[in-house]
């Protein structure tokens, strides 16, 4: 017998797919589109399709594994490895306190089940953890000092625009169900424009490319600006309405499109070609990718790009506004202002001492005492992903006792003393949010776990039995069971009476205050009551000028090398995800290193010879692949490659934040490219 459920990805992803999953003796054999969403009405990407492989695949860690004298692991009991590890968090807990253990969770895998990791520290009294994200804080907050509160339009709206600017974003290949709605909106007759330095898949179906030079977004956003107020295209009566800074503003664009020529590399007919195509254009929406703003410029070139549609007085209107993130769909949780984006935030007790994710080896060893004596690791991978991977290793290398959940053997599993197999996708009911559409979708349980895997949270309630962290009062880790699982997530959406667990079960719902066209209303809750292009909190909270503007990446050692490095997603994985499956493999180039051929001519490189990528924290050496996608002066290798597959390109990335919201500078990397020695 066949049984069909209907379920949702809960990867780090802006799709987060509705697909169907049809059931044979256990195990899922096959998986279908779901048309009533929306949003991804095609089903999931081949990622999600990879489902079929990742869950029953043979590298799939099902038992818990020991490391041994040799440095290899050897396969134990759960009940042995929870005993050791229990063991090991009371006897640091007993002799250097709580602080001495360090609590690190990644973005591999969303939901609300994830909140009961935080329910067992903090029963545990409390641990060292992390602050900033490593993904869009910079971008996030610059939208919420100006706007107010992160929403966009939903994304089927996108078939309205008559313009889309995809700004620094390749849904090609890292959003692939928002391209349904681009091609519906280009047979209708609308217009696309791409802005990047590579040029994407996305870019080839674009009406005009334009590649700035990496990190100078801002100075193009602004001279964009300048061209719109000299030639009067800008909406004066919803500006005297709605926004504040204006004046202020205008009198701060010095950055003509000349000057903005010399700083990003764009002829400056093309921007004025640009800004005429904006202010002439009834409905333009402008959609921002989350790399242009890992750089320690990002949250003003997110400000600044955001100046565009505001003075056009594009936002509140179908097929119009600014699309960075939407955060309509999270009303269980606090992602709109997330306590751990901060290091000092007083009501996130007990978690007193934390770590900054893009700074992450000064940090560590930058604690004053008690020194880490265990680490535990869940749903992230931060020996691949964290900037400064050198320093990230050192790190963990002197903490004596580590633990990693995990389902594979990622880099960092292979340093774990303990591991411990992660659940699956389809091992436990959960409830999802979306940060690009405005669903909240239910995850059915419709397998059980193999071998020794337990969810999370059961791993948790066993736990907290043997330390007896438990007490008297009710223990608010539910009991093992799905079942147990699904009363506790009734529990905890219970704080949102227009939403049960049973309407989830029907299939994807969207919260009922949900704006399909965001900021329809034209409130928008900042300090002013108004749009503010002029913002004080930026001011004094971050401590960059109050107003939109263009910062040069001219900071350090590393931006006078000849190269900027680039390390963007690709849609064959989700960062470090998916890339070790057979099935990806099968489908997907080697990773190579790309450079353009001018370049590459002045190097003597040709595709496929082994080259030498170096900076003053290290050197990596790749292949070469020499292609006119990539603009001079550049060099570009995906993220998340792990080292057994010639990855490491993290080593070459310095430690250093966004100018707002505690981001990952990713892209402020300079380097040395030469051709290797063989």
């Amino acid at each position: 017998m066949i049984n069909e459920f209907l379920t949702v990805c809960p990867r780090n992803c802006y799709s987060t797919c509705s697909f169907r999953v049809f059931v044979k003796d256990g195990k899922v054999e096959r998986i279908l589109s779901y048309e009533g969403n929306l949003a991804t009405p095609e089903g999931p990407c081949i990622k999600g399709f990879s489902y079929l492989e990742r869950e029953f695949s043979p590298k799939r860690i099902i038992h818990p594994l020991k490391r041994n004298s040799t440095g290899g692991f050897d396969t134990i009991s759960i009940e042995e490895a929870l005993e050791i590890t229990a063991h090991k968090l009371l006897e640091a807990r007993e002799q250097h306190g709580p602080l001495s253990v360090f609590f690190y969770q990644g973005s591999g895998n969303s939901g609300l089940s994830n909140d009961i990791a935080t329910i067992f520290w903090k029963l545990f009294g409390g641990a060292t953890t992390t602050y900033g994200n490593l993904c869009w804080p910079a971008g996030l907050e610059a939208v919420r000092l100006t706007l107010g509160e992160v929403k966009h339009n939903v994304p089927w709206d996108l078939t309205e625009a008559q313009l889309i600017i995809m700004w620094g974003k390749n849904p090609a290949e890292t959003n692939v169900q928002e391209m349904i709605h681009i091609d519906r909106a280009l047979k209708k007759g609308a217009r696309l424009v791409v802005i990047d330095p590579r040029r994407t898949l996305t870019a080839d179906k674009a009406d005009l490319l334009i590649r700035p030079l990496p990190g100078t977004d801002g100075a193009l956003a602004l001279a964009l600006a300048r061209v719109l107020v000299d030639r009067k295209l800008t909406d004066e009566s919803f500006i005297r309405k709605k926004v504040t800074g204006y004046d202020r503003f205008v009198q701060s664009l010095d950055i003509t499109p000349a000057r903005a020529e010399e700083i990003t590399g764009v002829p400056a007919q093309k921007i004025e070609e640009l800004a005429l195509m904006i202010g002439r254009t009834d409905k333009v929406t402008v959609v921002a990718g989350y790399g242009l703003q890992r750089y320690t410029n990002g949250g003003q070139t997110i400000r600044s790009i955001l100046s565009i549609p505001v003075i056009t007085g594009k936002i509140g209107r179908s097929g119009c506004g600014f699309n960075f993130s939407n955060l309509q769909g999270y009303i269980y949780d606090n992602e709109k202002e997330p306590l751990s984006y901060y290091p000092d935030a007083v009501n996130d007790m007990p978690f007193r001492r934390k770590i900054s994710m893009a700074k992450f080896a000064e940090g560590f060893f930058n604690l004053d005492p008690p020194a880490v004596k265990v680490a535990w690791i869940e749903r992230g991978n931060p020996l691949t992903q964290l900037p400064d991977s050198s320093g990230v290793r050192k790190a963990f290398e002197s903490v004596p006792f580590k633990v990693v959940v995990d389902q594979f053997l990622t880099d960092t599993a292979r340093m774990a003393d303990i591991i411990l197999p992660a659940k699956g996708i389809f091992e436990q009911s959960d409830v999802i949010s979306s940060y690009w559409n405005p669903y909240i979708q239910f995850k059915p349980k419709v397998t059980d776990p193999p071998g020794d895997v337990m969810p999370e949270s059961e791993i948790y309630f066993r736990l907290a039995e043997r330390m007896n962290l438990c007490g008297t009062e009710k223990n608010p880790i539910p009991p093992p069971g799905n079942d147990n699982f699904e009363k506790w997530l009734t529990d905890r959406i219970s704080s949102n009476e227009q939403i049960t667990l049973d309407d989830l079960r029907k299939g994807p719902v969207m919260p009922f205050q949900i704006e399909e066209i965001a900021y329809n209303d034209l409130r928008f809750p900042t300090p002013s009551g108004k749009i503010e292009l002029y913002s004080e909190v930026a001011a004094q909270k971050w401590k960059v000028n109050p107003l939109p503007s263009y910062v040069s990446l001219d900071i350090d050692d590393d931006n006078k090398l000849p190269f900027r490095l680039m390390s963007p997603n690709i849609g064959s994985r989700i960062h470090s995800q998916f890339g070790n499956l057979e099935v990806i493999k099968s489908v997907t180039e080697s990773q190579a290193w790309e450079i353009s051929p001018t370049d590459a001519r002045g190097l003597g490189i040709k595709s496929g010879d082994k080259i030498l990528i170096s900076n003053g924290r290290g050197a990596v050496t790749g292949t070469a692949r020499v292609t006119n996608r990539v603009k001079r002066g550049s060099i570009v290798f995906p993220n998340g490659i792990w080292l057994e597959e010639g990855g490491g390109v993290n080593t070459l990335i310095a430690p250093a934040e966004t100018d707002m919201g505690y981001g990952a500078a990713f892209h402020n990397t300079g380097v040395n490219v030469e051709k290797a020695e063989i």
